[in-house]
């Protein structure tokens, strides 16, 4: 199989119901969990609908500008006017905190993630530099421009609780999962088997745009182009396939459930440098180093001649497409 292909997913029974619901709606995927897409990413509410004020937990959430729908998606599960206890992040990138300060204020709740991400949300580092060259297609090639500077969320966040317990969500536990980032985490419940597990792994080709706009059911490791250790990914992907989860939800793609997904799942983990690593890339050999302070070592960019056209053709589309709306301003 191709690297970077993936492993299609039968959908069928075996994928979440996500079309007859209203677009501002949470979807129902399990009892008392719901997911709602925010253009790139997903976010996730867990708790008992009709909850009402401090009776329920946000996962993540989303891109920037999401937050108005985030607020109406819970107030239709939960009640109007509705809070949640806490914030759960499955980590810091961009699209998965896009709206957290303005939620976490807003709300006046307090926001977790694990130790080792709270550089990238106190301001104290940048995550490690987008690989542009990894992955193919548009989302990868336009990486280099997404936005990768820390947030700064102090005073509103902490560390996840160190003996793996999840704050207001009783028989859930969060598992470290690094690779895509140095502090991912994933939440399981062992009851029922549900696995939210942020981009450790997604059901999406996240690398292309074609894919992200079909939304077509793919097993598939943590987005390239924002990966900075492939050994630590390989293991998370392994861990959580372990676990036998009866429930897949993801940072990005479709719910999946059953056991078509847990054989994807299964051979992905199996053939996961075959299928998932790139060939070459900044930090396919060579991991980013982090610790508490954030990033402490980055391995050298390799230049290839395949880089610079990347990169040109990167800037010659932004730069076309910022022509032509700054045209159709003048018309």
């Amino acid at each position: 199989m191709p690297v970077q292909q993936g492993i299609d997913t039968a959908a069928g029974p075996n994928r979440v119901d996500v079309v007859r619901e209203p677009v501002s709606a949470a979807r129902e995927i399990a009892p008392d969990l719901a997911y709602l897409r925010t253009s790139l990413a997903n976010v996730y509410l867990w708790g008992r609908p009709g909850a009402r004020d401090r009776q329920w937990v946000l996962i993540d959430t989303g891109m920037p500008g999401s937050a108005s729908r985030i607020r109406a998606a819970a107030a239709a599960r939960f009640g109007p006017g509705a809070r949640p206890l806490c914030i759960i992040l499955t980590h810091g990138h961009f699209d998965h905190v896009g709206t957290v300060r303005e939620l976490a204020q807003g709300w006046d709740v307090l926001v977790y993630a694990h130790a080792l991400e709270l550089p990238y949300l106190t301001g104290r580092s940048c995550y490690a530099p987008p690989d542009p060259t990894v992955g193919g297609g548009a989302m990868a090639m336009f990486s280099f421009l997404y936005p990768k500077r820390p947030i700064d969320l102090r005073g509103h966040v902490t560390a996840l609780p160190p003996d793996g317990t999840v704050p207001g969500m009783p028989g859930w536990r969060w598992i470290h999962t690094p690779g895509h980032t140095h502090g991912h985490v994933s939440l399981f419940h062992d009851d029922d088997g549900s696995l939210i597990a942020g981009d450790a792994v997604t059901t999406v080709k996240q690398e292309s745009m074609l894919a992200v706009l079909s939304q077509r059911p793919t097993m598939h490791g943590p987005p390239a182009y924002f990966t900075a250790d492939w050994d630590a990914a390989g293991e998370s992907v392994r861990h959580l396939a372990s676990l036998r989860p009866e429930l897949l939800a993801t940072g990005h793609g479709v719910p999946l459930r059953g056991d078509s997904m847990r054989r994807s799942l299964d051979m992905l983990a199996h053939n996961f440098d075959r299928v998932a690593v790139p060939d070459n890339g900044r930090y396919v050999h060579y991991p980013a180093i982090a610790d508490a302070r954030g990033v402490v070592m980055l391995p050298r960019r390799p230049f290839r001649a395949s880089t610079a056209v990347w990169i040109v053709g990167g800037l010659l589309v932004g730069g076309a497409l910022l022509w032509s709306r700054t045209r159709s301003y003048d018309d």
